[in-house]
């Protein structure tokens, strides 16, 4: 499938020199093999890709090397922010209910072995897993912030969000920031690759990068789900509706200081959810009727 994407000639070549940022694709990505497919993540070094069903059912791993597509799981809600570590482990959170009570279940699979191991099982409000910087990750619900591996815990850097804070755990020390009054929150924490910045979004101000202190490096704008795809420069989503529905969605290029922006995708593509690997430079993201389109990018910052 790889070399029939490649030999694609009907894409979009361009290099702006004044930002140096060279742009191949967007190619199709499994097109005619999934539909219905939402939710894009990236492994750290792009060879893997999760994505999910639009209401986040499901839940299944595509190689890019070996062209493969896995069935990972079908539990509900296992689409909701999964992540995939380093070492091969992918940590999703699955729900069921009993009654008008949820319960959430926190799972870790194995893509080399794969097999699945509940971490934790029917708690009300686990939370999806953070990635550290040093490729781990930490759980987080009522257990409290827990390392999934011995140690790892009080290694690396990890962020998240919980209603208007951001968390940041610095090698063990957790600490909380409010950077931007917002009063519906805070979501989408995203670590630059360097480890020294953070970039999210807070409702009805757009995307604001941080410190690891709290302070604030930059405001970009009205802008979703950043995404970095090197230390200066981020991915996002560009959206407008009209209270019930999507008018318009695109994916962009932001940099970091706010200084510069360019269109990646046009408004009428009705492009959204990027997910952005550094190491690879490569960029996918999923459209309004579930299909995933991938691209690389070249930026000499």
């Amino acid at each position: 499938m790889k070399k029939i994407l490649l030999s694609i000639t009907a894409c979009c070549c361009f290099t702006m020199m004044a930002q140096q940022v060279t742009v191949k694709g967007p190619y199709p990505l499994l097109k005619g093999v999934e539909t219905g497919a939402y939710h894009p993540v990236l492994s750290a070094d792009g060879s893997k890709l999760l994505f999910s069903a639009s209401n986040e059912k499901g839940l299944k791993l595509y190689d890019f090397d070996d062209d493969v597509v896995t069935v990972i799981t079908d539990a509900e809600r296992a689409g909701y922010e999964p992540k995939i570590t380093d070492d091969g482990k992918v940590y999703y959170v699955k729900q069921n209910a009993d009654g008008l009570i949820k319960y959430r279940t926190a799972v870790c699979y194995d893509i080399a072995k794969k097999t699945s191991r509940v971490l934790v099982e029917n708690e009300r409000n686990v939370l999806p897993a953070a990635l550290l910087s040093n490729g781990g990750a930490v759980l987080r619900g009522t257990m409290g912030v827990k390392s999934v591996d011995a140690d790892s815990r009080k290694s690396g850097v990890a962020v998240y969000t919980e209603g208007s804070k951001v968390i940041i755990n610095d090698n063990g020390a957790v600490k909380e920031y409010s950077p931007e009054e917002s009063s519906a929150g805070y979501l989408w924490a995203s670590l630059s690759p360097n480890g020294k910045k953070v970039a999210f979004f807070a409702a009805g101000k757009g995307i604001v990068v941080i410190d690891l202190r709290g302070n604030v490096l930059a405001r970009l704008g009205n802008y979703e789900m950043p995404t970095w795809i090197s230390d200066n420069y981020i991915v996002a989503q560009n959206a407008t509706d009209d209270g019930h529905q999507f008018t318009s969605s695109q994916i962009v290029l932001l940099k970091a200081d706010g200084s510069w922006l360019k269109e990646l995708t046009p408004k009428t593509s009705m492009s959204m959810q990027p997910t952005a690997s550094a190491e690879a430079g490569k960029v996918v993201y999923s459209t309004i009727d579930g299909n995933l389109f991938v691209m690389e990018l070249s930026i000499n910052d």
